[in-house]
């Protein structure tokens, strides 16, 4: 009898050891289980990114326009922050918010709730002239401005179009004013060694350069800019408020009073928020929200940019602010 020489592998499967078939299965095992979960996963990536893609847009639709209902209601836009061209708050943004709620059937009235420091005079006579607008078209549906922590300036200005004004005791109102500021840089340029080359064609192209000299002809023609302006706020004011206000020699001076106050001088009508006004004062206690949202794509690309800013503060690359 001839003995197969021990410590050779054979070509016999049915002689490999057991120990070894059950580990070459449980290998294969385990990289099935593991090409299945990697499949479950991935499909389930898939459906999470089409979710998001279907959901999020869904969160920015103006839902108070189809939501409106069979019931009267009191309709809301909202103004906040700085009002200029490229906000939140610009005409564009607003004026589409407030033709959206006068043209829906169930709309009993009309509220802007404004929290705003104020900004652009042109956005705000835009808003101030389309709520008149408005007004003069749909005359049974009145307007209330309610302020909340700010209406400044240009909030002011918007406000001052609404039928009536409300505000909290402790808001801030007024700023009945227009400024320009600036800074100049000519006695910096001159320390440094550095030549301003301005070429203009036209005396007075280089108006108001803040690196070249002031002159004080330019400074008077800029006042009278700024002094036509302010007498438009002050014409909007006294138009829109009438015989309400109650004038006092700095009532157009730039100055702000408390909501309380402001109810004295006749800037306010009465205290109150949006809720009151519109169970109180208009008579429909459902709010819908007509104030446009920020399409899907913007909101995405402000947090990149915001996002991106933090990174380059972190770095050191840009500067940071804290309000202590």
């Amino acid at each position: 009898m001839i003995e197969e020489p021990t410590g050779h592998a054979t070509s016999n499967p049915q002689e490999t050891p057991a120990w070894e078939r059950k580990l070459v299965a449980d290998l294969a095992l385990a990289g099935l289980v593991e090409q299945r979960r990697a499949r479950r996963w991935n499909v389930f990536f898939k459906c999470a990114f089409l979710s998001y893609l279907i959901i999020l847009p869904l969160l920015y639709l103006p839902w108070g326009e189809l939501t409106s209902g069979d019931g009267k209601h009191t309709a809301l836009i909202e103004l906040s922050g700085v009002i200029s061209a490229d906000s939140l708050a610009s005409a564009d943004r607003v004026v589409g918010g407030l033709r959206a709620a006068f043209e829906d059937e169930n709309t009993a009235g009309v509220i802007i709730r404004i929290n705003s420091p104020g900004g652009s005079p042109v956005q705000s006579g835009y808003i101030h002239d389309e709520i008149l607008r408005l007004r003069a078209l749909h005359p049974d549906t009145l307007v209330y401005a309610v302020i909340a922590d700010i209406c400044a300036s240009g909030g002011y200005y918007v406000a001052a179009a609404a039928d009536q004004i409300y505000a909290d005791k402790a808001s801030v109102v007024g700023s009945i004013g227009v400024v320009s500021s600036g800074f100049g840089f000519v006695d910096s340029l001159e320390k440094l060694g550095v030549e301003r080359r301005l070429i203009a064609a036209g005396e007075n192209k280089g108006f108001m350069d803040p690196f070249s000299p002031i002159k004080p002809d330019e400074v008077r023609h800029f006042r009278t800019v700024i002094k036509e302006v302010h007498e438009q706020f002050i014409g909007v004011v006294e138009n829109g408020r009438g015989e309400r206000l109650n004038p006092e020699d700095e009532l157009y001076g730039g100055l702000v009073w408390t909501g309380e106050r402001s109810v004295s001088l006749g800037l306010v009508d009465a205290l109150g928020s949006a809720s009151y006004v519109a169970r109180e004062v208009v008579g429909a206690e459902t709010i819908v929200d007509f104030t446009p949202r920020r399409h899907v794509i913007e909101k995405l690309t402000d947090q990149l940019g915001l996002s991106l800013a933090q990174g380059l503060m972190s770095q050191g690359w840009l500067p940071s602010l804290s309000l202590q």
